[in-house]
């Protein structure tokens, strides 16, 4: 599969160094940028794998990074792991409502890091062998493209929200507590929160459903979790 790309964008060059050393030692290409604007010009051009972006930047914040990023169809597809200095629920929340991937709060172990990438790419790279093509109401889930289509817009959604997506719609009817979907869909990573659940079923249904607030879609069994109704 060739050597993946990595950017690190940091306004901390010590940090950048670390970092980047580490990730080279793994075997991964690197490249940085010290600042919002730089990051975003250099991501347009380059053909990255996954960007690592620290909250507080110089220019653009990295949270209106990320937002840019995840709107444009031509880098929207592209897992961001974002770093933060903060520990508040709240900055991890927003960032996975952006967005994002995954999180890191600094101070951090090159280790969990690298632990967290190849965790991001494995879901990026994995493909599911079933059914090529699942439909429900107006949605088309295209699975060896990873693209959702919604009356004929696609949908920019991120490896994990498709994963995430797909497994309940091959699943329609059954309903899924979070750590039966952190076991589905994040598998074996140690990091991730159940918190994290909930926050990708809501940015999946912005994307998915009309309206949000009455899901026609991915619905909650109150109590219980999430499901996808066996009549759609």
């Amino acid at each position: 599969m060739g050597t993946k790309k990595i950017i690190v964008v940091d306004d901390e060059p010590d940090l950048i160094n670390l970092v980047s050393y580490n990730l080279r030692k793994e075997g991964f290409h690197v490249s940085s940028a010290s600042d919002g604007e730089e990051a975003l010009d250099t991501i347009r051009k380059g053909d990255f794998n996954l960007i690592i972006l620290d909250l507080m930047l110089p220019g653009i914040q990295g949270m209106e990074l990320c937002r840019i990023l995840k709107s444009s169809v031509d880098t929207a597809s592209i897992p961001i792991i974002m770093l933060t200095a903060k520990s508040e629920e709240l900055d991890k929340v927003l960032g996975l409502e952006m967005g994002a991937d995954d999180y890191v709060t600094k101070p951090f172990s090159p280790r969990e890091l690298i632990a967290r990438i190849k965790a991001v790419l494995r879901r990026v790279h994995e493909r599911p062998e079933k059914k090529k093509l699942l439909r429900i109401g107006d949605i088309t889930i295209h699975i060896d493209t990873y693209q959702v289509v919604k009356k004929g817009k696609p949908l920019n959604l991120s490896a994990t929200e498709f994963k995430l997506l797909l497994h309940l719609v091959q699943k329609k009817g059954r309903v899924f507590n979070r750590d039966m979907l952190l076991d589905a869909v994040w598998k074996d990573e140690a990091f991730v929160e159940p918190r994290t659940v909930d926050v990708h079923i809501r940015r999946l249904r912005k994307q998915i459903e009309d309206d949000p607030a009455h899901p026609l879609y991915i619905k909650t069994r109150r109590g219980i979790g999430y499901y996808v109704d066996a009549d759609s």
